[in-house]
C-alpha cells in the first residue's frame, strides 16, 4: 500500500534516509559519494586507421544501399505512387537498379546473394514486397507485383492469381485414435 501511495522513487529516498539515520545512531561510517566514471583510453590511431581501411575495402566490394526513408508502421495496404518506374534486366548491377527505382525499403545479404525489397502497395495482400535477387552483384531474378516495376527476364514467380476453391472441397478424413489397451 505504501508503494502504491508514494511511488518507488519516494520509497527508495525514504529508505536511504532511514538507513543513514540508523548508521549514524550505530556510529558507522556511511559512503554517500558516488565512484567516478571509468576512464576510457584514447583510441590508438594506427588501429583506427587500419579499421577504416578495412571498412573501405568491404564497401568497395558491396556498394552501400541508400538509406530507406523512415515511415510509420502500417498494418494494411497503402497505395504506392512513385515516379521511380522502369524495367530492370538480368545482369544489371545493384547501383543501376537504385538509379532506376530509387532506394529500396530494405536490403539483405546472405553469402553471394543480395535481396532488394521495394514497396509495391500490396505488401499485406500479396504477402511480400517486390523482391529483386542479385547473385555476385548482378540481377538473377525478380518477383514484382507493382505495375511500375517490370523485369525483362523470366521471373521465378508467376503473376498474381485470384484464389479459388479446390474442386471437391475438403476431402481429408481422419480416423479416431485406437482405444487404449485394458488395464491388467
Amino acid at each position: 500500500m505504501t508503494v502504491a501511495t508514494f511511488g518507488c522513487d519516494q520509497v527508495n529516498a525514504a529508505k536511504d534516509k532511514l538507513k543513514l539515520a540508523w548508521d549514524k545512531i550505530r556510529g558507522r561510517q556511511t559512503a554517500t559519494h558516488t565512484p567516478p566514471p571509468p576512464i576510457r583510453p584514447a583510441p590508438d590511431t594506427a588501429a583506427v586507421r587500419q579499421a577504416a581501411q578495412q571498412q573501405q575495402q568491404q564497401t568497395a566490394h558491396h556498394p552501400r544501399a541508400p538509406s530507406a526513408p523512415q515511415g510509420t508502421v502500417v498494418n494494411r495496404d497503402v497505395p504506392y505512387i512513385s515516379d521511380d518506374t522502369g524495367t530492370i534486366a538480368p545482369a544489371m548491377s545493384e547501383r543501376e537498379i537504385y538509379d532506376l527505382w530509387g532506394a529500396p525499403a530494405a536490403v539483405r545479404r546472405a553469402g553471394e546473394y543480395t535481396y532488394l525489397f521495394f514497396k509495391n502497395g500490396c505488401e499485406y495482400t500479396c504477402g511480400t514486397m517486390d523482391v529483386v535477387t542479385l547473385k555476385d552483384g548482378k540481377v538473377v531474378d525478380a518477383i514484382l507485383r507493382w505495375d511500375g516495376h517490370r523485369y525483362s527476364g523470366e521471373s521465378s514467380s508467376p503473376p498474381g492469381r485470384v484464389p479459388v476453391a479446390n474442386p471437391g472441397g475438403d476431402t481429408l478424413q481422419m480416423r479416431p485414435p485406437p482405444a487404449p489397451p485394458p488395464a491388467p
